[in-house]
C-alpha cells in the first residue's frame, strides 16, 4: 500500500515546521488547509500562500489543497471566533477551546486522503495541549474509525505530540524555514500582523524567549 503523506497545514509556527520537515523526507506530502468559517482563516490562507512561496517549501508540488468544514451553524453569531473578538492575552487555553475541532477537521481531510490514495495525515499537535481531542487516546481510536468508515488504513501522526512550541521554534531554524511568514493568531490585522493581544500570540512570544531569541 502507498505510504503517502500529507499534513494539516494552517501556516501556523507547528504545521509549517512540521510541513517543511516532512517535504525533506519525501518532497510529495499534501499540505492539507481546512476552513471552518472562522475570523483568521483569511489571513491564515495568505500566510500559507506566503511560505509555499518560500524556501525551503517554494517550488515543491503539490500545492495546497483548501477544504471546507462549515461552523458557523453550529457557533453562535457572538461566537469570539466568529467575531474576531478573542480571550484576552493572560487567558487560559481552556477559554479557547473549540469543541470537537480535530474531529471536525481530520474527519473531511481523512476523506480527501481516501480519494487521494494516502495513507498518513500528520498533525502538529504539541505537549501540553489540554483538549480531549489532542489525546494519544483520541487520535488512535479516531484512527481505527475513520479506517473502518472508508475501508481505507489511515495512521494518524502527530510526531510533536512531546515537544514544546519553543522546540519547534528551534527545529524551525534548523530547517532554515521562514518563520516570520507564519501566523499564531486569533484575531490578525488586515495587514496579517499578529495583533499581539491573544493568548495566541502570547503562547508565540514566550515560545520565541525560551528558545532564546530575540525575534523573528
Amino acid at each position: 500500500m502507498s505510504r503517502r503523506s500529507a499534513v494539516l497545514f494552517s501556516g501556523g509556527l507547528d504545521s509549517t515546521v512540521l510541513l517543511a520537515e516532512a517535504r525533506s523526507v519525501d518532497p510529495a506530502v499534501l499540505p492539507i488547509h481546512v476552513r471552518c468559517g472562522l475570523v483568521w482563516e483569511d489571513a491564515e490562507a495568505r500566510a500559507i500562500d506566503r511560505l509555499l512561496a518560500a524556501a525551503p517549501l517554494a517550488g515543491r508540488p503539490p500545492r495546497v489543497i483548501s477544504i471546507r468544514v462549515e461552523t458557523r451553524d453550529i457557533y453562535a453569531a457572538d461566537h469570539w471566533a466568529v467575531t474576531g473578538h478573542p480571550p484576552g492575552f493572560d487567558t487560559p487555553d481552556a477559554d479557547v477551546y473549540l469543541a470537537g475541532r480535530n474531529l471536525l477537521l481530520i474527519s473531511k481531510a481523512a476523506i480527501l486522503c481516501q480519494q487521494q490514495g494516502i495513507s498518513r495525515l500528520l498533525l502538529g499537535t504539541l505537549a501540553g495541549n489540554p483538549f480531549p481531542d489532542a489525546t494519544p487516546a483520541f487520535f488512535s481510536a479516531l484512527s481505527h474509525c475513520v479506517g473502518l468508515a472508508l475501508n481505507h488504513p489511515l495512521e494518524i501522526v502527530t510526531p510533536y505530540l512531546t515537544w514544546r512550541k519553543h522546540e519547534v521554534i528551534q527545529r524551525g531554524r534548523e530547517l532554515a524555514v521562514p518563520l516570520h511568514l507564519t501566523l499564531s493568531c486569533m484575531n490578525p490585522s488586515e495587514n496579517d500582523l499578529h495583533c499581539g493581544a491573544c493568548s495566541k500570540c502570547r503562547e508565540r512570544q514566550e515560545a520565541i524567549r525560551e528558545a532564546g531569541i530575540q525575534d523573528f
